[in-house]
């Protein structure tokens, strides 16, 4: 599974993107072991609800399931102008 960050969770993390093997049902699950790898990746979860998350592109939310999900992406809120 690929997974994309973006904005300050990529800065946070220090990387655009990964591919990981992962046995996470849910994405809360997914980011879940990403916080137990590493500080830098709790640092980028510590508050969940500052983020938005993309399943294949398409807007989803964390309770939702990776079952044939091939792309993760997390990004902060975008604002309009």
């Amino acid at each position: 599974m690929d997974v994309l960050y973006f904005a300050w969770v990529r800065e946070r993390i220090g990387l655009p993107r990964e591919k990981l093997e992962t046995s996470a049902r849910t994405v809360s699950e997914l980011v879940d072991e990403l916080v137990a790898r590493e500080e830098r990746y709790a640092a980028a979860f510590a508050d969940r609800s500052a983020l938005r998350v993309a399943l294949d592109q398409e807007l989803s939310g964390f309770d939702a399931s990776l079952s044939g999900v091939r792309e993760v992406a997390f990004f902060p809120p975008m604002t309009g102008g």
